[in-house]
């Protein structure tokens, strides 16, 4: 091989691997942790003080395991919980388009959540646990939309991971000229979803319409839950 050959295979080699490269670290923006001490910054469908939110350490309530209990903060990690009975959907003050979402939760057996992005795109949170098939109403299923590949769920009670790389809807104006879309969702470490459109928005979101930026919500009518360590991570500007 010639030197001018050479030189040429090793810039399209080197071409070829960063184009397969994921994002750097660098290339990423702003990260939000929306999870404090307080509920400042978040919004409720209702008066916050009852929203039946609380801030503390999750258990599992010892008297009835389909509910949670709220231990006392501490120094420990800031815990948001729905400990059971009414209760309504949280969400953020702040709003997002394109994003990528990391998020713990415990869900106590039996009991039902979800994850809304852009307070529109729902993330099914459910006790889902040995079930051998799932639907788009299991955890991790995209409700109304898909079903998750695969069973991912921890037992009720243990804490589970998500991360969600999610891109917006497109507009012109008030024209969507894109959809939007979770380019990867993996649940505890496994891939459950890769480049699922959604052609439309969950019912029981925020607003009940697509726009290019939304608040993240978690929803707290349906049963008991908890959420810890909510990164959110921006794209470079």
């Amino acid at each position: 091989m010639t030197d001018t050959r050479r030189g040429l295979w090793i810039i399209l080699t080197v071409a070829l691997v960063l184009t397969a490269m994921p994002i750097a670290a660098a290339e990423t923006g702003r990260v939000v942790t929306p999870l404090g001490k307080t509920l400042d910054g978040w919004l409720a469908k209702g008066p916050i003080a009852e929203s039946g939110w609380a801030i503390g350490v999750a258990k599992v309530d010892p008297s009835d395991e389909g509910k949670l209990k709220a231990d006392p903060l501490g120094d420990a990690t800031p815990e948001f919980i729905r400990a059971g009975g009414h209760g309504s959907d949280l969400y953020t003050k702040e709003k997002f388009g394109d994003c990528t979402v990391e998020v713990e939760l415990m869900v106590p057996k039996g009991s039902n959540s979800g994850i809304y992005l852009m307070g529109e795109y729902e993330i099914q949170v459910l006790d889902s646990f040995g079930r051998e098939r799932v639907g788009p109403g299991d955890i991790g299923g995209l409700y109304g939309a898909k079903a998750p590949a695969l069973n991912a769920a921890k037992a009720p009670g243990e804490w589970q991971k998500f991360v969600i790389e999610f891109v917006a809807p497109r507009f012109e104006g008030d024209k969507k000229v894109g959809n939007a879309r979770f380019v990867k969702v993996t649940l505890n470490d496994q891939v459950i979803h890769e480049n699922v459109e959604m052609k439309g928005q969950t019912p029981g979101g925020v607003a009940g319409r697509e726009a290019a930026q939304g608040p993240l919500m978690f929803q707290g009518n349906h049963g008991a839950v908890a959420y810890r360590n909510l990164k959110i991570t921006l794209p470079k500007q």
